[in-house]
């Protein structure tokens, strides 16, 4: 009988999904109890998550062909960026609300997201098309 010895290796990128997948419903939720303004002590951690989050994964879709660890690091530093840039814009022309901040960081990395899914490499779009 034989065994394979990377088994491990196997249940971890297994897991990566799942892993993927709840820490988009933890986003989520913290999106949801910020713009609803429900009182809760889970409130506080998961927009926080949801802020940093949404903005890393928007920036690292983009950045596909860079090792993961300077994905990663990137994709942090711009999220960081984001941030401070729309609570800096919400600051400048006094519309600072919590729930302004969550959407327009929302959206933000939506529209980053859309783009990177647009701009794939291989995927064929109108430029590529007609040379």
């Amino acid at each position: 009988m034989r065994t394979i010895g990377n088994k491990p290796l196997a249940a971890a990128a297994d897991s990566l999904p799942v892993l993927a997948g709840a820490a988009l419903a933890v986003s989520g939720v913290g999106a949801v109890l910020a713009l609803a303004d429900l009182a809760s002590p889970l409130r506080a951690p998961f927009t926080l998550f949801f802020l940093m989050v949404a903005p890393a994964s928007a920036v690292a879709a983009g950045l596909r062909s860079l090792e993961p660890l300077g994905r990663l690091v990137a994709s942090a530093a711009g999220a960081v960026a984001l941030n401070l840039l729309v609570a800096q814009a919400m600051l400048a022309t006094h519309n600072w609300s919590v729930r302004g901040g969550v959407a327009a960081v929302a959206a933000i990395s939506a529209l980053l997201f859309l783009l990177a899914l647009v701009r794939r490499p291989g995927c064929p779009t109108a430029r590529r098309r007609t040379s």
